[in-house]
């Protein structure tokens, strides 16, 4: 598949029924990573959740003709735009949609004059740290910094995450 094969639009807030199933689906592949089968899909975004995220404008989703096949919800924090998931659903997986959908993220933040996109994920998971390292995200080592990021990681600890896996990332917007 090239990038002509499939589209990418800012997200509406129907689409918010669709992402849950794309969640779950690529949430499976955590199966294969030690030590995380047991979060494989089985938590997703609430779908009122999801739409007010949509609602503030900086959400995308990607389609393969019709079929809504990924997506990106983020939400404004002062001058940063926070990532809270980005998904594909494996059949699409391996065609740039979700290198696609972070750039197009990198664009419409730096055009909308946010400073940096921030995000919390696995640090030794291929997809997560790895992927968003090559992208430009370095790990937040000064979490005293950071506080919200702080924040969000004790949150997820909380939740039952794994904290010595977890990091929080930042991508400077210069």
């Amino acid at each position: 598949m090239s990038r002509a094969d499939w589209s990418l639009r800012l997200a509406r807030p129907a689409d918010a029924e669709h992402m849950p199933a794309i969640e779950a689906a690529a949430g499976q592949l955590f199966r294969t990573v030690d030590g995380l089968a047991g979060l494989a899909g089985e938590h997703t975004l609430p779908i009122d959740r999801l739409q007010r995220y949509i609602r503030k404008g900086h959400c995308l989703v990607v389609h393969v003709g019709d079929e809504m096949v990924g997506f990106l919800v983020n939400e404004p924090f002062n001058r940063e735009l926070h990532i809270w998931e980005v998904d594909v659903h494996p059949d699409q997986q391996g065609q740039g949609i979700g290198a696609g959908l972070m750039r197009a993220c990198m664009v419409d933040a730096r055009n909308s004059g946010f400073r940096a996109l921030t995000l919390t994920t696995f640090r030794d998971v291929a997809w997560n740290a790895p992927f968003y390292e090559k992208l430009g995200f370095e790990e937040v080592t000064a979490l005293d910094a950071h506080p919200r990021l702080a924040g969000e990681l004790a949150l997820e600890a909380d939740h039952g995450l794994p904290a010595d896996r977890r990091c929080a990332m930042i991508c400077f917007l210069d």
